[in-house]
């Protein structure tokens, strides 16, 4: 009989994901593990494998399609020696998708909503298989190694593997493709649009907001996952947390030049492009580090709200704003008051190059006891940030500026910094909020303590 694939659900929290492409085309055979789609969640495009064998029958969602439900029906497949034709025919029709925007997310301090129970069948985010070689031998690889030797047209069987066990990973076909070495098999043809997506839908409020600009005046870009959660995380967080605002200004020169010795004193090391220092930091990487010790020292203001209790966190876990195109992500530098300041800066490279390319696994984003958002970069002097729910705090950072500074009656010139912290009243009163800001400026002005 058909098999149903339908659309998994690949966060706890997801309600529904875009159909951002097809990597089979209907007619295609495909076996458990390979890589059928690519999904799109608010945050991380993900690829989705197969964990059954037949023959794609029907492509029953079009790639590109928004808004498509945890499992709705996106395509079917016919089992091995059933008609293909029969089983485009006979598979369960599907709901169509809704394009109006997804409900809030809730806050992820509460309890997980319930997601509902999958189909049979149902496609999943599993984890790399083996697909088998010409030998007859299994080749272990990841699922982005597949699909690139897919397009490159490469024998999987003849590529090396340098990840664990063996498996053969990004960087093994991306040196497989620059020296030929691989023997190649031909590619398959990208697959065909099936239905035409569903068409941006209006409300009453948009019309409203439309009438006040001439028609041709503007263009309609419609909101992606992303933009939808951002929208309505943050909405709910300015509805519902009681916030308040403490600012301190902190002396930046000692921590300027502890970076610049630290800097000069990095070991090199050997990469593709030559040698290259093992780390650089920047002052970003002090700030996380700040924040993550202070919440240490100031344990009772390292919690999160629950209508029932407070949690109190074991560990700092930072989270760090990275613009994105058209979006903002909080990738998270888990137990951040562990980590070394080069540790911390490697990762947060990594973190926000992956953030960048939307590689992000749910949870590297989800969670966090706090957040960092720097601003300097770009000028700005001071400004305030609205609390990412669950957690309770989050600190805004201004540029460093020179400014006059009187000490022991003497006025001398020092880069200066202001830090905006936002605190959840229901968690964070007003005097354990300025023990963590006051906690926080030690740390900055006095960063050795931040070696040791």
């Amino acid at each position: 009989m058909p098999i149903n694939i339908t659309m998994p659900a690949l966060s706890p929290t997801m309600e529904e994901g875009n159909l951002s492409k097809w990597l089979v085309k209907e007619g295609d055979k495909v076996k458990s593990g390979d890589v059928l789609a690519e999904i799109e969640t608010d945050k991380a495009t993900m690829e989705v494998e197969s964990v059954d064998e037949g023959t794609v029958a029907k492509l029953v969602v079009a790639a590109g399609t928004e808004g498509v439900k945890v499992n709705a029906l996106i395509a079917i497949l016919a089992a091995d020696g059933e008609d293909v034709s029969a089983a485009a025919a006979g598979g369960a029709a599907a709901p169509a998708p809704k394009a109006e925007a997804a409900p809030a997310p809730k806050a992820e301090a509460a309890p997980a909503p319930k997601v509902s129970e999958p189909a049979p069948a149902v496609a999943a985010p599993a984890p790399a298989a083996a697909p088998a070689s010409s030998s007859g031998a299994k080749t272990f690889s990841s699922p982005l190694a597949r699909r690139l030797a897919k397009e490159a047209g490469l024998d999987l069987s003849a590529v090396s593997g340098s990840g664990p066990h063996g498996r053969v990973v990004k960087a093994d076909i991306e040196k497989a493709v620059a020296s030929g070495g691989a023997k190649a098999t031909p590619a398959a043809a990208q697959p065909t649009a099936g239905a035409p997506a569903p068409a941006l839908a209006k409300g009453p409020a948009d019309d409203t907001v439309l009438k006040l600009f001439p028609e041709g005046s503007y263009e309609l870009l419609p909101h992606d996952g992303m933009r939808k959660t951002i929208a309505s995380r943050l909405t709910e967080s300015s509805q519902t947390v009681p916030s308040y605002f403490v600012s301190m200004d902190c002396e930046l020169d000692a921590l300027m030049k502890l970076r610049a010795e630290i800097n000069k004193s990095s070991p090199m090391k050997k990469t593709d492009k030559g040698e290259v220092p093992a780390f650089k930091l920047s002052v970003n990487d002090f700030i996380i580090k700040a924040m993550a010790l202070a919440l240490r020292d100031v344990p009772m203001a390292n919690a999160s709200w629950t209508s029932t209790a407070r949690v109190l966190h074991k560990h700092a876990d930072v989270g760090v704003a990275v613009s994105i195109p058209d979006g903002l992500i909080t990738p998270i530098v888990r137990k951040a008051e562990t980590k070394t300041l080069s540790a911390i800066s490697n990762e947060v490279k990594d973190l926000a190059r992956r953030a960048r390319d939307k590689k992000l696994k749910p949870e590297e984003y989800q969670g966090g006891t706090t957040s960092v958002s720097n601003l300097g970069m770009f000028g700005v002097s001071n400004f305030t940030s609205i609390v990412n729910l669950p957690q309770a705090s989050i600190v805004s950072i201004g540029a460093g500026v020179e400014k006059p500074i009187v000490k022991n009656g003497e006025i001398k010139v020092g880069t200066v910094m202001t830090a905006t912290f936002a605190f959840d009243h229901r968690v964070i009163d007003g005097a354990l909020g300025a023990e963590l800001a006051s906690a926080f400026k030690r740390y900055i002005e006095n960063p050795m303590a931040m070696l040791v």
